[in-house]
């Protein structure tokens, strides 16, 4: 089984990138715009349309306050399995964690998964961050 896991260090309060991850709905616009271009809730799932087109259903496994986690798993399509998690950590005052982990089979499609996480990395930081630069500017 190919794992990826990957840790996000954040100028953003742990607050605040939690707020994001938990806001499942709208992962489209707080987390990975341009990655992602719709997501909608559907029962126990979500369903996210991806820029290339390519649509997911990922069922929610947990969304845990306390920890401040989140875990899915994408069902149907080229995957037999798929796990993925995020969970925010605090690292400072203004600062945070974000471990992003996914396990998948099979083992083949593991670079083309790792594609679509780095790009989701980038905007989770330049949504994120690019906020909280906005906010600070507003604030002076």
């Amino acid at each position: 089984m190919a794992s990826i896991r990957k840790e996000i260090a954040l100028n953003v309060p742990s607050k605040d990138v939690w707020d994001a991850v938990r806001d499942v709905g709208a992962v489209h616009k707080r987390l990975c715009p341009g990655v992602l271009i719709d997501a909608r809730l559907e029962n126990d799932a979500r369903v996210v349309t991806f820029a290339n087109g390519m649509v997911v259903r990922e069922l929610i496994v947990d969304l845990d306050d306390e920890a401040r986690r989140f875990v899915w798993a994408a069902v149907g399509g080229p995957l037999t399995h798929h796990n993925a998690s995020m969970q925010v950590l605090d690292d400072g005052d203004r600062s945070s964690r974000l471990i992003w982990i996914t396990d998948i089979l099979p083992n083949a499609i593991a670079g083309d998964i790792q594609v679509l996480i780095n790009q989701g990395t980038v905007a989770i930081r330049q949504t994120l961050e690019g906020q909280m630069e906005s906010t600070e500017f507003h604030q002076s």
